[in-house]
């Protein structure tokens, strides 16, 4: 049985968590789920498939899996993908394997993405998902932040912010909820929810014989 690495050598192995954190546009999931990533080097990256065409810099299978829209269908078509959307004409999804292989080794992952993603991982993954919902203080501070982006036009924001109504009703659907009045704040509450869920006895695969070895060091 694989030892995670996070552990010590005496400790019981784990299976890795999938953490998805989501958010309306402007709420801080993805600076908050780049916040983890920075801080904690445990945590594996998925590198997401699409169809659209690199950019200058892009290097396939580091930035993106860079397919053709026929080739992005059958994978979705095949179950290879977690997630999938097309948008804007463009298809965009998390390879299944990848995630598969690093939660089975005790690796953990986190991923920003919408509601829907969520629930088409939740579906896929079960028992390996622990979702995060966050939520703008208020309206009024989410379109705040949202006109603080200098490279969106109004017409963006007044997109984002009717959209923004849809994605908070959604907000039951998550296992736990953090309001992101203050960033350092809701950075480490998302730490929390992660440390949390990576103790959870069901995680915990090889805590039976971990826990079986005291009582067989004193005859029990």
């Amino acid at each position: 049985m694989a030892q995670n690495a996070d552990t010590h050598p005496n400790t019981a192995a784990r299976r890795g968590v999938c953490l998805v954190i989501s958010a309306p546009s402007g709420a801080g999931k993805s600076t908050i789920a780049n916040a983890l990533r920075a801080s904690d080097t445990k945590l594996r990256h998925s590198v997401s498939v699409t169809t659209r065409q690199p950019r200058p810099g892009e290097k396939e299978g580091v930035h993106y899996h860079f397919r053709s829209m026929e080739e992005f269908e059958a994978m979705a078509e095949a179950g290879e993908l977690l997630e999938w959307a097309i948008v804007f004409g463009r298809g965009y999804g998390t390879p299944r394997a990848p995630v598969e292989a690093a939660l089975a080794a005790g690796h953990d992952m986190v991923f920003d993405i919408d509601w829907q993603g969520h629930a088409q991982i939740r579906r896929a993954l079960p028992a390996d998902v622990v979702s995060l919902f966050v939520l703008p203080p208020s309206l009024e501070e989410l379109q705040r932040r949202l006109h603080g982006r200098a490279s969106d036009h109004p017409d963006e924001i007044a997109r984002r912010m009717a959209a923004a109504r849809d994605e908070i009703s959604h907000w039951r659907e998550f296992d736990y909820v953090i309001v992101n009045t203050e960033l350092d704040r809701a950075i480490a509450e998302a730490r929390a929810v992660l440390v949390s869920a990576r103790h959870a006895v069901r995680r915990q695969t090889g805590l039976a014989d971990f826990a079986d070895s005291f009582a067989d060091s004193f005859g029990g």
